[in-house]
């Protein structure tokens, strides 16, 4: 995405990593230019005047099945383009396309359409790198995951993959599994950040695995063990290694329901704000009304229901995935976890970038990528800019 053209924002509280501060923001060619709590000389400058709103880096959600009707693993570019259009509408200005567990020949296929939407997206939020979620997770810890192809890490397979995709960013994977610290290692050592999650790993088990290179826990809570029993012995599981580890990073799903406002409140008191990481994990119901939805690629995947804010298995028993939008998140976090509006934009901006390598993104500040939203006091976006590029105004 390209914009030749300059605007200035004025009359914004303009949000950086350490402070509120009133101040104007001139964007030229895709990137900021200048910002300044002094008035701009840019009269050439078109003006967006914000009007007293918040002025942001964009939402960056490193963790998205889908949105707007559309699955990535739908394995078409009118999906990823849909699904990058539907998200911009929220505020989401960079997003992580994330794969399920599915055939090798599936999963190639989404990394070609990858590459081909990525060409064509101009509407929509950028997309920056491939999130693999699985194959190598616990059966026991499968969730909404196809157990029929949950397997072991092998260095055949993962070798292969990584030499196939030169788009991987991150990739999710249970570290008790034969093999998987050296999997981390081989990962690590190729610029993909490998995550804890769908494990049954207890915390003896997460130890290792962090200095392996494991140092973000996927969906915390979801999917991984509390404290366990085994042979009558109690032991910490992945959630207590989350808090313990002081440097492990955390995805939280903050949708209020996936984490009720305590848990996200007991992360919040216990985790460094500078370590959580907001995610949507959001499947194709987001921004969609309520009903029956397929998770997943639409002719095979997963029926599931989508009531009560969230998306749930048909017994009812489980959530399939959220229908979470990032405004939705950092609402959530402002309102139920009663953190300062500071604190949840970082955890949806400056902190997802800074730990997954997207060095020209998550900050407001001279000749960063112009990714801005606009937004009121209770997060109802006005305005959302990719590069420059005006994708949603309301």
């Amino acid at each position: 995405m390209e914009n030749k053209n300059s605007f200035k924002i004025v009359n914004g509280q303009v949000i950086t990593p350490k402070k509120i501060i009133s101040a104007e923001i001139l964007v030229e060619n895709g990137k900021i230019a200048e910002i300044s709590e002094r008035k701009i000389d840019a009269p050439q400058a078109q003006i967006i005047d914000a009007k007293g709103k918040y002025v942001s880096p964009g939402f960056i959600d490193i963790h998205t099945h889908g949105a707007g009707g559309a699955d990535f693993m739908d394995c078409t570019v009118d999906a990823y383009l849909k699904i990058a259009e539907t998200h911009a509408k929220f505020g989401t200005t960079a997003l992580m396309p994330t794969t399920l567990t599915v055939s090798m020949e599936d999963l190639f296929k989404s990394f070609e359409v990858y590459e081909e939407a990525d060409k064509k997206n101009r509407k929509g939020a950028s997309f920056v790198g491939i999130h693999l979620e699985g194959p190598y997770f616990a059966p026991e810890q499968a969730g909404a995951q196809d157990p029929l192809y949950i397997r072991k890490p092998d260095p055949k397979e993962y070798q292969a993959i990584v030499a196939k995709c030169k788009y991987l960013k991150r990739w999710s994977a249970a570290p008790e599994l034969e093999g998987a610290l050296e999997f981390g290692r081989y990962i690590r050592g190729k610029g993909i950040y490998p995550s804890i999650g769908h494990t049954n790993a207890v915390a003896e088990e997460i130890y290792p695995a962090f200095e392996a290179g494991f140092n973000m826990m996927t969906h915390l809570y979801s999917a991984m063990l509390g404290v366990t029993r085994r042979n009558a012995f109690r032991y910490a599981g992945a959630v207590e290694a989350a808090f313990l580890i002081d440097d492990m990073n955390v995805e939280i799903i903050a949708d209020g329901i996936h984490l009720p406002p305590d848990l996200l409140k007991l992360i919040c008191k216990f985790k460094k704000h500078e370590n959580i990481v907001l995610v949507t994990d959001s499947m194709r119901g987001a921004g969609m009304p309520e009903g029956e939805y397929v998770l997943g690629d639409l002719h095979k995947g997963i029926k599931v229901f989508v009531e009560d804010g969230v998306a749930k298995m048909p017994d009812r028993t489980a959530f399939a995935g959220s229908v979470a939008t990032t405004d939705r998140l950092v609402r959530t976090m402002v309102q139920q976890a009663e953190i300062p509006l500071l604190d949840a934009v970082n955890m949806i901006t400056f902190n997802p970038a800074r730990l997954t390598g997207l060095s020209s993104k998550g900050i407001l500040h001279k000749n960063m990528d112009a990714d801005i939203v606009i937004f009121d006091e209770n997060i109802h976006i006005s305005h959302t800019f990719v590069n420059g590029n005006l994708v949603f105004e309301n």
